[in-house]
């Protein structure tokens, strides 16, 4: 029987690389790697060797004929993206199951030396550069963030009920203690040390931070109590330790989430799930407690535009359809909505909301009671938000601009949420483009910087998600080791272990690859006491404590 990829698919194309009869698509050499929304395999081709399975870092390959319930649709899904397309006969796409040249693109002069190379995150663009420059070249990584524990956009972005996904964060571990790797945990570059002195320190310097600020509506009432950005949201129950534990009220019954993207329907899906299956997740302790004693019963997600353009990836509609207890809702306000799903073709985003039931909301009546809802209401733009002291509603346009005036137009919320993108913030010492929030760069190398480069969403801006930035790690990595050999990288000023003595000067709190290991084992052991898979540490204190082997109560 042969194999299929799942909704986690991350899309690193690990899987392709062990493939002994190349049947999984596109490949990183085919023109839509990167544009599709996960990798497939080709049935016809499939020998059921279960290489694929054994290596996918997320646990995204299964038998077809074992496939999860839930997943059981990804079968044809998987047939369907070869439909049409004969082996090796398809003269304008890629050529299916046909192996290209071989090619080293890692091929080192053999007095190569090594090199001392800082990377500045450890989410997954920092550690695809690490593994990249650790598993091809001899080089020392010295990985510096300045949060106490590793992991970034895995640990703090990553939806916590996709288990899964985030054992993409395994394979990244076992670089934590690699013997040619020193990690600095804690530290903030342009706070305890400055770009220079990093830079004195190491032959070249890679960034990786990533885009962590949200962008905003520019509406009025936006910063009014309760109305919050959704990367809040999403830190606010992943535990990140810069968000309170009380950043977020879910005592209303109705939220609407600005965005159509994958972030916004984390969001509504985390709002109505059942909170009991939320445990069987990493959700921060404080969130739990406040979604189980929460009231939101109707999650609002507004589209500018169409059903057609939605930015969400088919796997994660696919997810709420299969939410117990939940029913989804297209709000039938707008005749190009439902035009859209009716003629679209099978395949085509729109499709997919075909099943789901259409009306036409009243919104002056509060969500139904004892029933909990998703409601996508398309060709619909936020104008304001609007309430004494606090969001109380959303008034909102329709399709063309245009403010609505009749009765239930302003949808009644207690919560707004934004879910309209990322940026990237200046990073100390590097240029930066307002209009893009990223670091000017040529194939990651920063303009006018020797040594320094740049990697993952502050390279390429919000985009892709973890499987995308390998590539863009190996591109940086690339440029990286092509200025080594060329001699256009400066010379460190000072050796390897001055680095070290200066970052404990300016830090005596820094965590190290054994204080990591540490919090992974208290945050398993409090997970084992709660009958759950992991309980992360929500605060700075409660995680240096843990580092240095001291034991935390989480309180519940």
């Amino acid at each position: 029987m042969t194999y299929a990829i799942t909704q986690t698919c991350c899309s690193d194309a690990t899987c392709v690389s062990v493939c002994p009869v190349n049947c999984i698509h596109p490949t990183p050499e085919e023109p839509d790697f990167g544009r599709t929304e996960m990798l497939y395999i080709d049935p016809r081709s499939c020998i059921d060797c279960g290489a694929c399975a054994d290596a996918c870092p997320v646990e995204a390959v299964f038998p077809v004929d074992s496939l999860p319930a839930a997943q059981a649709e990804y079968g044809p899904i998987n047939a369907e993206y070869f439909a049409g397309r004969e082996p090796g006969q398809d003269p304008e796409g890629p050529n299916f199951h046909v192996w290209g040249e071989p090619s080293f693109e890692r091929s080192l002069p053999s007095d190569f030396a090594p090199l001392r190379v800082a990377v500045v995150g450890t989410g997954p663009a920092g550690m695809y550069a690490a593994e990249d420059l650790l598993l091809h070249t001899s080089a020392e990584v010295t990985l510096i963030d300045r949060l106490p524990v590793a992991g970034g956009l895995i640990r703090y972005g990553v939806a916590p009920d996709h288990l899964s996904t985030k054992k993409a964060g395994n394979t990244f571990a076992r670089f934590h203690s690699h013997p040619r790797v020193r990690m600095h945990l804690g530290l903030e570059v342009g706070r305890d040390v400055t770009p220079e002195e990093l830079a004195a320190h190491h032959d070249a310097v890679v960034y990786a931070v990533g885009a962590p600020e949200g962008r905003r509506l520019g509406i009025p009432g936006e910063d009014l109590p309760g109305s919050i950005c959704a990367t809040t949201f999403v830190s606010w129950y992943n535990a990140h330790p810069e968000v309170a534990s009380d950043a977020v009220d879910v005592s209303a019954e109705r939220v609407v989430v600005v965005g159509n993207g994958n972030v916004a329907l984390d969001a509504a899906r985390i709002l109505v799930s059942d909170p009991e299956a939320l445990a069987r997740g990493d959700i921060a302790h404080h969130a739990l407690a406040a979604l189980r004693a929460g009231s939101v019963r109707e999650v609002v997600l507004l589209g500018r535009r169409g059903p057609e353009d939605a930015a969400y990836t088919a796997s994660e509609l696919l997810a709420l359809t299969h939410l117990q207890d939940v029913d989804l809702v297209v709000d039938d306000h707008d005749a190009r909505t439902g035009a859209a799903i009716d003629t679209a073709a099978p395949g085509d985003r729109a499709a997919l909301l075909r099943d789901v039931a259409r009306e036409t909301v009243d919104w002056s009546r509060p969500p139904t009671a004892g029933r909990r809802r998703i409601v996508f209401r398309f060709h619909s733009a936020p104008l304001e938000a609007v309430g004494e002291g606090a969001v109380g509603a959303v008034r909102v346009t329709d399709g063309a601009g245009r403010p609505e005036t009749a009765d239930g137009r302003e949808i009644p919320a207690g919560l707004l949420l934004r879910a309209v993108g990322q940026r990237g913030l200046p990073v100390t010492g590097l240029p930066f483009d307002e209009a893009t929030g990223t670091v000017p760069h040529e194939g990651g190398r920063v303009a006018g910087r020797p040594g320094t480069y740049v990697v993952g969403w502050i390279k390429r801006g919000p985009s892709g998600g973890i499987g995308a930035n390998r590539a863009c790690a190996a591109e940086t990595v690339g440029t990286l080791l092509d200025d080594a050999v060329g001699g256009a990288l400066p010379a460190p000023e000072h050796g390897a272990r001055a680095f070290q003595r200066l970052a404990r000067r300016r830090n005596r709190r820094l965590v190290d690859a054994r204080g990591l290991a540490e919090i992974e084992r208290v945050e398993l052991a409090l997970g084992r006491r709660d009958g759950r898979p992991r309980v992360k540490l929500a605060t700075v204190p409660e995680l240096l404590a843990a580092a240095k082997g001291g034991r935390r109560r989480i309180p519940g």
